[in-house]
């Protein structure tokens, strides 16, 4: 499961600025009796190719060693990393899976016409094979 309540209007904010093209960033959190408890994100610039950006996104290895460091500051630990689908629905897509890792959780915040609609959180199997939907409380 992920808790993250807290931070989901600033998400939908971050996606809804971005739009039409994808934004990202990663969650900051613990992990408490198997539940994940996201108490932050820090939003990263999505380094894909301008032209490319309405559906792909990409998060360079600087960007992650610059989150893992500021969590690390707040006593946190990177949990995940979320993006958003412009004009489509907050579901993984082949691409996403291709580019995740199973230890992460992964939400996707659907973007319709500019206005987020809906969040899913989604973690890879270990044999990387298919994404399961995380519960969001």
């Amino acid at each position: 499961m992920i808790d993250i309540k807290a931070v989901k209007s600033r998400i939908f904010e971050q996606a809804e600025q971005a739009y039409p093209n994808e934004c990202c960033g990663a969650l900051f959190g613990r992990i408490l009796d198997g539940v994940k408890i996201i108490s932050g994100i820090f939003p990263i610039t999505n380094a894909r190719e301008p032209g490319e950006q309405y559906h792909r996104f990409v998060i360079e290895p600087g960007d992650v060693m610059r989150a893992e460091r500021e969590a690390a500051k707040k006593g946190l630990d990177v949990l995940g990393f979320y993006h958003s689908h412009p004009d489509h629905p907050a579901k993984p897509s082949d691409y996403d899976r291709e580019h995740a890792l199973p230890v992460w959780s992964y939400p996707i915040v659907s973007v319709m016409s500019g206005e987020a609609m809906e969040i899913t959180s989604w973690r890879l199997a270990d044999d990387r094979e298919k994404f399961s939907e995380e519960k969001i409380i």
